[in-house]
C-alpha cells in the first residue's frame, strides 16, 4: 500500500519536459510510482486542475537563527519551498567561540536586520562546534535545510576580537582552514564569505571577512577541494566587476574546484549593460577553467532603510563612522548643519557608485513612523512633506527621523516594475550563468520582501507569459538542485525524495506585504502570504495544507557528501 497518492493532477517533473496527466504515489518518503496508480493508498490528495511539481529550492537564506523558534522556517514552505540553504554571506552562527555569541548577535542584528531582542530571547547560543549546532536543529524543521560555514564566524573563533581590523597570520589561516574542514565533516555544506562594502558589524566596523587577505580567502576556498559535496558562496561587492574582482572569484572557484555562486544580480532595463557586465564574470572564469554563477533576484525589490541600523546608508562614502556612534551622539551629529551638508554631498558624489541614486531623497516614502505625532506621514513622499515644511528634502528626512528617535523607516522607490525589465529578468532566468534565488529569507526582516520569490515568479509567469510552467518549475527546482549537487531532489522521479508542491495555476501568486509581530520578544517582521499553493510535501509528509501548517517536521538537516554529490568545475580534469 502507498502512504500517499496524489491523483488527477498535471505533472511537471522539473526536468523541463512537457506537463502530462499523471498520478503520483509515495512510499517511505520516496516517489514510488508515476502514471496511473493501481495500488491503494493510506491517504489521497485530489489534484484535479492543479499542477504537481517538485518542491522549490532556495539556495540563499539566513534561517540559521530562526530554526530555533520557528521550525516551519516560514514563510518559505507556504510559498512551495521544500529545501533551503543558510549560512550565506559568511554569516553562520557556528562554530561558536566562548563569549562570541554577543558579537554574532549584534552583527546579525546590524548586517542582516534580525531584531537583537529576538536573537537574544529565541536562540540558546550554547553550542561550540558546527556539529553541536546542527544537532540542535535535528527533528525540529518542516523543510530540508543545509548550512554553510561562514567566514566571519571562523575568523572570530580563531582570532577573537582581532578578527576585526587585523590580518591573519599564516598560522591563523591554517587554523581557520582546519576548523572549516572539521565543521564540514560535522555536516557543514561548504564555505561562504563576503567583502561587500554594505556588510558592517554591530559596532559599525567591517565584518570579520572583510579584513581577510586574498591569501586567506583562497586558502579557505581550497579547503573544500577534498571534501565531497561541498559548496562555495561569495559576495564580491557592488556594481560592475573589475578584472581584480573577476580574477578573485575565478581563483576561489579554481582553489575549491567548485562552482562559485555570487550574490546578487538584479537586472534592470534602465541599466541593461550592468547585468551583462556582471554576468561577464562567468565568461572570464570559464575561459580560465573555473565556474562562476550569479544569484539573481527575480522580482522588483522594495527596500526599507533606517538610521538606526544604518544598513545600506553606511555603505555611502564617509557615512560609516556615523553608525559607529552611540545613538545619542549620532543624533547630535545629525543636527549639525555642516555635517548634514557633508553627508548629502558625499551621497551624491561619484564615489557612491551604484548607491548614488539614494541621494534623490525627495522620492523616498515614509514607510514606518513610531511617534504618534508623525502618524500622518506614513506613505507620503519626503518631497511632499519637505515642501509643506519649507525644507530641503534631506533636512526633512533627517528632522523627521530625529523626531522619531531615528526609528523611521524610509521606502526607496520600487525598481523594475516595467515590462522591459521583466523581459530582461526572464532572459537572465534562462541564462546558464545565473540561478534564481536571492530571497534572503530570515534576514532583513524590516527591510525587504524577496522571501516570497517563488510565488512572485509563478504569478508573473501566469500574468505575463514570460515562460511556460515547465520552464518556471525547472528553474525553481532542478537548476538550483544540480548547481548544488543535491542528491535525488529537484525532479519527480521514481526512487527520489518526495518533496512536492501542488498549486493552482489560475491563482498562484503572492499576497501583499505586511508586518507580522510573531518573533521572540514580540518583535515584528515583514511577511506575505502565498496564494494558490495548496499542498506542500517534504519526505512524503504533508507540511502545508491549504495554506496552513500541519505541524509535521519531517525536514532533514542536509549534510555535505551525504545529501550532496560533488559538482566540480569543467576544467578540473585537465589539472
Amino acid at each position: 500500500m502507498l502512504d500517499l497518492a496524489i491523483r488527477g493532477g498535471s505533472l511537471i517533473d522539473g526536468s523541463g519536459a512537457p506537463a502530462r496527466p499523471a498520478d503520483l504515489g509515495i512510499r517511505n518518503g520516496r516517489v514510488a510510482a508515476l502514471g496511473t496508480l493501481t495500488e491503494e493508498a493510506a491517504q489521497s490528495i485530489d489534484a484535479s486542475g492543479r499542477i504537481v511539481c517538485p518542491g522549490f529550492i532556495d539556495v540563499h537564506t539566513h534561517y540559521d537563527a530562526q530554526g530555533f523558534w520557528d521550525g516551519t522556517l516560514s514563510p518559505s514552505p507556504f510559498h512551495g519551498v521544500t529545501s533551503v540553504f543558510g549560512g550565506n554571506c559568511g554569516f553562520s552562527i557556528a562554530p561558536l567561540a566562548p563569549g562570541a555569541g554577543d558579537y554574532l548577535m549584534r552583527m546579525l542584528a546590524r548586517v542582516e536586520g534580525m531584531p537583537l531582542e529576538s536573537l537574544a530571547a529565541g536562540v540558546p547560543w550554547d553550542w561550540k562546534s558546527f556539529g553541536d549546532f546542527l544537532a540542535q536543529l535535528e527533528g525540529r524543521l518542516a523543510v530540508n535545510a543545509g548550512f554553510l560555514v561562514g567566514h566571519s564566524a571562523l575568523r572570530r573563533c580563531v582570532m577573537g576580537p582581532r578578527a576585526v581590523g587585523e590580518k591573519a597570520s599564516p598560522e591563523e589561516i591554517q587554523a581557520m582552514v582546519a576548523l572549516l574542514q572539521t565543521s564540514i565533516r560535522e555536516g557543514g555544506m561548504g564555505f561562504s564569505s563576503s567583502v561587500a562594502p554594505t556588510h558592517n558589524d554591530g559596532d559599525g566596523a567591517p565584518v570579520p571577512s572583510r579584513h581577510a587577505s586574498r591569501e586567506e580567502l583562497v586558502a579557505l576556498a581550497g579547503a573544500l577541494r577534498e571534501l565531497p559535496g561541498t559548496l562555495l558562496e561569495f559576495l564580491p561587492g557592488l556594481g560592475a566587476f573589475s578584472e581584480e574582482q573577476k580574477q578573485l572569484m575565478t581563483d576561489l572557484s579554481l582553489a575549491a574546484n567548485r562552482p562559485l555562486n555570487w550574490n546578487v544580480l538584479a537586472p534592470s532595463a534602465a541599466a541593461p549593460k550592468l547585468a551583462e557586465a556582471q554576468l561577464s564574470a562567468s565568461d572570464y572564469a570559464s575561459k580560465r577553467g573555473a565556474t562562476v554563477v550569479a544569484l539573481t533576484v527575480p522580482q522588483p525589490m522594495s527596500v526599507r532603510i533606517n538610521l538606526t541600523s544604518g544598513f545600506i546608508f553606511d555603505a555611502l562614502p564617509d557615512w560609516a563612522p556615523l553608525f559607529r556612534l552611540p545613538l545619542e551622539e549620532r543624533k547630535q551629529r545629525l543636527r549639525e548643519p555642516a555635517y548634514r551638508r557633508h553627508l548629502a554631498e558625499r551621497a551624491a558624489s561619484e564615489d557612491a557608485g551604484v548607491l548614488r541614486g539614494l541621494a534623490n531623497w525627495a522620492v523616498m516614502r515614509f514607510d514606518q513612523v513610531h511617534a504618534p505625532a508623525l502618524a500622518g506621514l506614513k506613505d507620503r513622499t519626503v518631497g511632499e512633506v519637505a515642501e509643506e515644511r519649507g525644507q530641503e528634502p534631506f533636512d526633512c528626512l533627517l528632522d523627521v527621523a530625529l523626531e522619531d528617535d531615528l526609528r523611521t523607516s524610509f521606502l526607496t522607490p520600487t525598481q523594475g516594475t516595467d515590462d522591459a525589465t521583466w523581459q530582461l529578468r526572464a532572459k537572465v532566468w534562462r541564462d546558464p550563468r545565473a540561478v534564481i534565488g536571492a530571497s534572503d529569507a530570515g534576514a532583513h526582516l524590516d527591510m525587504i520582501d524577496t522571501f516570497a520569490f517563488t510565488t512572485h515568479v509563478l504569478q508573473n509567469v501566469r500574468e505575463r507569459a514570460l515562460l511556460g510552467w515547465e520552464e518556471a518549475v525547472h528553474q525553481l527546482s532542478d537548476v538550483p538542485a544540480r548547481l548544488y549537487g543535491l542528491r535525488e531532489r529537484g525532479q519527480l522521479r521514481e526512487g527520489w525524495h518526495a518533496d512536492i508542491a501542488v498549486f493552482d495555476p489560475e491563482r498562484v501568486g503572492c499576497g501583499p506585504t505586511y508586518t507580522r509581530f510573531d518573533l521572540p520578544a514580540g518583535a515584528g517582521r515583514l511577511y506575505a502570504d502565498a496564494e494558490g499553493i495548496e499542498h506542500v510535501i517534504v519526505g512524503g509528509c504533508e507540511i502545508v495544507r491549504h495554506g496552513k501548517p500541519t505541524g509535521a517536521t519531517p525536514g532533514q538537516v542536509l549534510r555535505s557528501g551525504r545529501d550532496t554529490e560533488t559538482v566540480e568545475v569543467p576544467g578540473s580534469e585537465a589539472r
